[in-house]
Order: C-alpha cells, then structure tokens, then sequence
C-alpha cells in the first residue's frame, strides 16, 4: 500500500446527543469554531493532504452537511449584487473546484466500523482515510493526515494516528501497544478498545484520523457485533494487523476533543487566539473577562 491516499471518509452520522438542545436541528459537525464548522477543519485537512474525493457517511435524516457543501445559488447572487465579493468567495471556495463530496447513507446506527463499511462502493480498491471531526487537530506546520499520508507513502503500511494520554483515561479510548518505537512512529502489535489503567498495555490512545488498506473492507464484513450491537473500527483494524502492518503515529500537533462541551470551548478559544485577524481582540477580551471575574492572569 504505497500509493498515495486520495479519498476520505467522514463518519458523520451521529446525533450528537451530548450537545442537545442545540443539536436538535444542528449537526454537531456543523457546530462553529470561530468562523468555520467542525466539518470544514476536517474536510480542509484532508485537501491538504491530497484528497479529492470526499465520502460523507450520513443518516437520512441529516441534510445540514450535505447543504453545506452544495452551491447556494440565491445566497451567492445576494452577495454579488450586494457587492460582497469577499464573503461570495468564503462560499464559493468551501470546496475547491477539483475535489467532490459524496454522499452515502448509513441505514442503522451500527458502530463506526459499520459506517466506515459503508463507504466501500465510492472508496474501492484503494488506499484511503478516516476523519472523524469531533477530533480537532490544530496544527502550525502540515496537517496530522499530510504527516499520515507522507509515512503511509513511505512504509506501504496503515497509519492510525496517536497521543499520550493520562493512565487514569485508559478508559475512554482504544489504547495500543506498539514495538521498535522510534521518534515519532512504530508498529503497533495490539489495540485494546478501553482498557482499564490497571490492564492498558500502554497510554498511547488512538484518536480520529486513520489511513487504512482497502483490504479492511473484507475484515470488517466479518466483524461480529460488539458491546451495544455496534462493529467496532479497531476490531478491523486488531484483524487486520494479521497479515499487514499498522503503524502507530504521534502526530505533531494539539487535539481537542470537540465531542465534549469543554474540548469545544478550548478549542474556539485556542483558535480564536491564533486567528490572523481576531487574536488581539480575542486576547484582550479574555483578560477583561478574566480581570472582572477576579481571576489574575499568570505571568
């Protein structure tokens, strides 16, 4: 598998409970940061890395995405008339004119393994990625799947990409063990789907961005049902790793988990900061609020 990853799927299904009410109507992915949503981050970071073709894994329910990216003819003459021409072009370069976005629904809700199974027909027999956007990866060189794509080019093999977490939150992530561990990659000869800190072979946890063999599809059409009727990606991957190599990657870069209240604040916060026109502003607005509230800012 040294060919170069050209398409990307993105596991936008979920009802994004955890962000009820406003994700009644609003698709979690499409929650803002800043000036842009969720998804566009995602969708960006893969054009970086090569990627031309988008593979939107969605239920039937969910139209938000899919509108997004769709051209908005009315929208665009009302800017154009109005002589908006900076926002015209916001809209218009959403997706650059090479790349195209593909929709495919997932019928049941049955694990992302499942909705990664899903997009069989569109991705092939290639190489390809898997982004989930809740997982936002800031980043003040390439992209975390332009670092994935270059070692996936180079070894031939999967790349799953990777983070140090606290031992106590074992828990809450499929964790690796891993072998001939060097700078910042190795190959992985375990994955445990949320050990306790007790039983965790390591505290390197798996986070959202994968590239993965094609030849997953067929592991996966295997993979039996786990806890709660779901088919788990990492039991794809645990079968997988039989016959070919998976690497394990610590990417360069800050993931802030925006499928929790708390990772979605940090994250406007940290993107606010780095914005090339609201940083100052951002800054000072901050300190105000800080200094009101009665809280000091360290030194």
């Amino acid at each position: 598998m040294s060919k170069r990853i050209r398409k990307a799927v993105f596991p936008v299904a979920g009802l994004g409970t955890r962000f009820l009410p406003a994700t009644k109507t609003v698709p979690k992915e499409m929650l803002p940061i800043v000036d842009k949503p969720l998804i566009q981050y995602a969708v960006d970071e893969a054009i970086e890395a090569g990627c031309d073709t988008l593979i939107f894994v969605t239920n039937r329910y969910k139209h938000a995405v899919a509108d997004y990216f769709d051209k908005a003819y009315e929208l665009e003459q009302k800017l154009e008339k109005s002589g908006k021409h900076e926002q015209l072009a916001l809209v218009r370069e959403i997706l650059p004119p090479h790349v195209r976005a593909v929709f495919v629904t997932q019928a049941e809700a049955l694990g992302l393994g499942h909705a990664v199974l899903c997009a069989r027909p569109v991705v092939g027999d290639e190489p390809f990625a898997v982004l989930l956007p809740d997982d936002l990866i800031w980043s003040r060189g390439a992209g975390v799947l332009s670092q994935m794509a270059d070692i996936a080019e180079q070894t031939g093999a999967s790349v799953i990409a990777t983070e140090d977490v606290p031992a106590e939150q074992t828990g809450s992530y499929g964790i690796v063990a891993t072998e001939a561990f060097s700078g910042r990659s190795g190959r992985v000869t375990a994955i445990v789907e949320k050990p306790s800190p007790d039983t965790a072979p390591s505290t390197l946890a798996v986070v959202g961005r994968y590239i993965l063999s094609p030849k997953i599809f067929d592991l996966l059409e295997k993979t039996r049902a786990g806890t709660g009727g779901e088919i788990q990606l990492t039991d794809g991957i645990s079968a997988l790793m039989e016959n070919d190599p998976v690497t394990a990657y610590r990417f360069q870069g800050s993931r802030f988990d925006c499928g929790t209240h708390l990772g979605l604040i940090e994250a406007t916060i940290r993107y606010a900061l780095d914005h090339e026109t609201l940083s100052v502003a951002a800054r000072e607005l901050m300190v105000n609020t800080l200094s009101e509230l009665g809280i000091r800012e360290d030194p």
